[in-house]
């Protein structure tokens, strides 16, 4: 009996848990102190769950992490990011928001690093970057997480980006979208790449690289996996599925533009969609955007 009552003492109830979760955001927001339209609008209190979270709960931790977020966004501005600057980036279609979701809801990333196109490292994070920002845009409502798909096919350690690229966007990825990533999937990599990876996995935290997964054709315990992940009528061929990939550049710039109206509006801007030929704005319809306060969240 003694036993029993001790344990029954010591556990703790989902509901208390809750409430102490609460009391640390409530915290957290307080130790920001008063905050004003971008901030505002960014740091809601699932933004501070987040960085909570990846603080193991420590108002203290998470406090200086967020506030170097916020510096951050100030001068890198990834919400004024649009897609006629760095579409250039996408034509080969090397990453970009695919058009389905995994099991969970989750927005999905597709990576082809053997198609990269582009050598300047600052164009290379910014173009990534802006895909976070625009895969958050595209998250459904209750679901805050991402997944990556990268399929190695065609790789080699000429096509691929720089170290300086992978560490400065490691460290953007851990540093400003904390919580962001679920899981990050490298599909079929080969021997080549563990030289790679072997120096990016330098700067990656403990808990991002637990969300690095390894998966392999014609290996039962990756399809197996990738089945819990995935409706395999929904996942291309290339990682084991049954839909076929096909990247339009055209077809996924009128989408960007579009969804880039939509950004404008988030954030405040009053802007109007660019035109879209080829795959590139057209300069006639360009409007700056003009920043205006948000809404209070």
């Amino acid at each position: 009996m003694f036993l029993l009552r001790r344990n029954t003492q010591t556990q703790s109830h989902p509901e208390d848990l809750n409430l102490e979760k609460d009391a640390k955001v409530s915290e957290l927001r307080a130790a920001l102190g008063p905050l004003s339209g971008r901030c505002l609008k960014y740091c809601n209190d699932a933004c501070l769950r987040r960085y909570l979270e990846a603080r193991t709960w420590n108002v203290d931790k998470a406090k200086k992490m967020l506030e170097e977020t916020l510096k951050w966004r100030a001068t890198y501005k990834p919400e004024e990011i649009r897609w006629h600057e760095i579409a250039h980036e996408g034509e080969t279609g090397k990453a970009f928001r695919s058009n389905f979701h995994d099991m969970f809801g989750r927005t999905v990333l597709i990576m082809r690093p053997g198609m990269q196109n582009t050598n300047s490292p600052e164009d290379n994070v910014r173009y990534t970057v802006y895909l976070l920002e625009n895969s958050i845009l595209n998250l459904p409502e209750g679901q805050e997480q991402m997944s990556w798909l990268i399929d190695f096919t065609g790789f080699s350690l000429s096509t691929n980006i720089s170290i300086k690229a992978a560490r400065d966007i490691i460290n953007i990825l851990q540093d400003h979208y904390p919580e962001r990533l679920a899981i990050a999937l490298l599909y079929n990599p080969p021997k080549i790449f563990q030289a790679f990876y072997k120096a990016v996995k330098y700067f990656l935290d403990p808990k991002t690289a637990q969300k690095v997964n390894f998966v392999y054709p014609n290996s039962k315990s990756s399809d197996n996996f990738m089945k819990t992940l995935f409706d395999l009528e929904n996942l291309p061929c290339e990682f084991g599925g049954k839909a076929t990939l096909k990247y339009d550049h055209e077809e996924f710039s009128r989408m960007m533009a579009e969804d880039d109206v939509k950004t404008a509006k988030l954030w405040g801007f009053d802007e109007r969609p660019h035109h879209i030929m080829n795959g590139h704005s057209g300069a006639a319809l360009v409007q700056e955007p003009m920043p205006v306060s948000p809404p209070a969240s």
